[in-house]
Parts: C-alpha cells; structure tokens; sequence
C-alpha cells in the first residue's frame, strides 16, 4: 500500500524583510511570517487542498507554525508540534538556545494545534549540519513508521527539510542547493519499489518545487 509524504519549508519570515526587528524582538529567534510570507503560506495551502493529507506535524517555532496553520485550517486538520523538525540549532546562527513561543500561548493563537501530542524526537542546542540532518532525518522514519500508510505532510526549516527528505530517500533527495521559501517535495513509498539496485522505497515525485508561488526570493537563504 503506498504512502505520500509532503515536507514544507515554511514561508517568509519577518526578519527577513525587516532586519531591524531582530534587534528588539523579545524573541529574536522565533520571528513570525512576514505580511507576504503569510500569502506564501495561502498559495501553499490552496495548492494542497485537494490532496489526500491525514495529518500535519510542524516545527514548534511561530512561523512553521504559521505556515502549517494555513494547511490546516483549508484541510481542516489538527496540527502536531514535533521538536525533531525544529530549525537547525546552529551557533553560528544564534549566540544561545533560541527561545520559542510557549505552546499554551501557541494554542491560544492557533487552536488547530493538539497540544496532547508528545514530540517524539528532541533537538539539543547546538549542532553541527550532519546532527539536525540525522535527527530530522530520523523524525521523517519515526513518523512515517507510526502512522503507516496514512498521509502525511511536514511544515519545517531549510535544513530540517533536507534532512527528512533525505532520512526518507537517502541521497536522491538531496537537491545540492539551499531549499527556498515555501518550497515542496513529494515522497511516495511503496514496497514494490524497494530492490537490491534500488535500497529505497521512496519514490520523489517533487523536490524543492515552488511552482504554486506567484514569487520566489531572488536570495536563498537557509535557516
């Protein structure tokens, strides 16, 4: 029986387009969408919303959540916040642990989310590119093992992204560039396709795809 597993990164972020929030956010590395990072999210939900997705887990940081909270509220779905797709903890990008949103106040903001689901992976500041690969990674096959053959779909970050993809069909999925906003990719698994020459059952059907955006950004930027 086959499986479909969409993974997303999430839509534009504010300190994207305006630096200067940076420097007085309570929450520096946490930013919320931007006001087109929001129409983003909108055009990757409506493209979404004749597919077959069971359920959504997100990244708990404010804007995958944003960004997942679109989806959700057009598939009328619950969201799950797993840790294990968190943004890459990189040091050289944050001078500590970044500091996200409480879920009691994420809950309040956006209800779809279940806040009786247990993450299932931790993320541990900081880390190196091949620790958040290996750990989102490992939340892609841990999720996709449990809730077999349900559909699902992943909200997450650039690296987080590449690394559950690649945790899914190894190297294949691996696009050799940094992943743009909003970006999509499509896994099909299916036992038929699982042979000595081919290790994976994972067939990619989109990878990095940004079609359904009326604009992409001219500057890729990762985390």
């Amino acid at each position: 029986m086959s499986q479909i597993v969409w993974i997303a990164r999430h839509a534009n972020r504010l300190d994207f387009v305006n630096p200067d929030w940076f420097q007085t956010a309570k929450r520096r590395y946490d930013p919320p969408l931007s006001e087109d990072g929001f129409e983003q999210a909108q055009q990757l939900a409506n493209h979404l919303k004749s597919e077959k997705i069971h359920h959504i887990f997100a990244s708990p940081f404010l804007r995958t959540v944003q960004t997942a909270n679109a989806i959700a509220e057009v598939l009328n779905l619950p969201i799950y916040l797993e840790t294990g797709l968190s943004e890459w903890l990189n040091p050289d990008w944050m001078d500590e642990e970044p500091e996200r949103h409480p879920l009691d106040e994420l809950v309040e903001l956006y209800p779809r989310i279940d806040a009786s689901y247990t993450p299932r992976i931790a993320a541990k500041y900081p880390e190196t590119r091949e620790q958040v690969r290996a750990r989102s990674g490992q939340t892609a096959r841990c999720l996709v093992t449990e809730f077999a053959p349900e559909n699902i779909l992943f909200v997450a970050h650039g690296a987080s992204v590449q690394g559950a993809a690649m945790g899914l069909a190894g190297e294949a999925a691996d696009t050799g560039e940094k992943i743009r906003l909003c970006a999509l990719f499509k896994l099909v698994r299916n036992s038929c396709l699982k042979t000595p020459a081919k290790p994976t059952e994972w067939e990619i059907e989109l990878k990095g795809d940004t079609s359904h955006l009326d604009r992409v950004e001219e500057v890729v930027r990762l985390h």
